[in-house]
């Protein structure tokens, strides 16, 4: 499956666009532009197994990094402190990683 099965490739381009500067990325505005916020749960998690790389069920830290480039081979990799800030906004649990949940 890919992200433009779930998402619309005009609405992933703006957004990845949108971000492209470093220590740009805002993940809560970034999952609206792309139209996380208005998908359907099972949609939501259709994107996440395709961010899940390594199929473990948890998006780690280092799956994080290239976050962008799960949505389209042209983005760039988040930089440690934008990684550090999107995994210490899902992990709630504070394992280091982010469920499907």
């Amino acid at each position: 499956m890919a992200m433009t099965d779930v998402l619309s490739a005009e609405d992933i381009k703006k957004a990845v666009g949108a971000f492209s500067a470093a220590e740009s990325f805002n993940y809560k505005k970034f999952f609206e532009m792309v139209g996380l916020k208005k998908k359907s749960p099972e949609d939501v998690k259709k994107v996440f197994r395709i961010l899940d790389k390594d199929r473990s069920g948890f998006i780690e830290e280092e799956e994080l990094k290239f976050v962008l480039k799960g949505f389209t081979p042209e983005g760039r990799d988040l930089s440690d402190k934008e990684t550090k800030a999107l995994l210490a906004a899902g992990d709630k649990d504070g394992d280091g990683k982010i469920g499907a949940d």
